[in-house]
């Protein structure tokens, strides 16, 4: 059983999130950091079955930016 299970965040360039875990077949999307984090949770639950799920969700946001110089 994993302690935690880390989802790569990113802005959806259509609007909203999209988050993907590593390591699990797990991928899933929100309008919202608040929607995502709903969404993130319930696959989770989904996905695991109730004894073997991770304790510690964590959610690491990928900020894509361009700086012109």
């Amino acid at each position: 059983m994993p302690s935690e299970i880390i989802f790569n965040v990113e802005a959806d360039p259509e609007g909203g999130y999209t988050a993907v875990a590593l390591g699990y077949s797990i991928f899933t999307q929100g309008d919202s950091m608040d929607d995502l984090r709903e969404m993130v949770r319930d696959a989770v639950l989904c996905h695991f079955d109730e004894g073997d799920r991770p304790a510690v969700i964590r959610l690491h946001l990928v900020i894509d930016e361009l700086i012109a110089v």
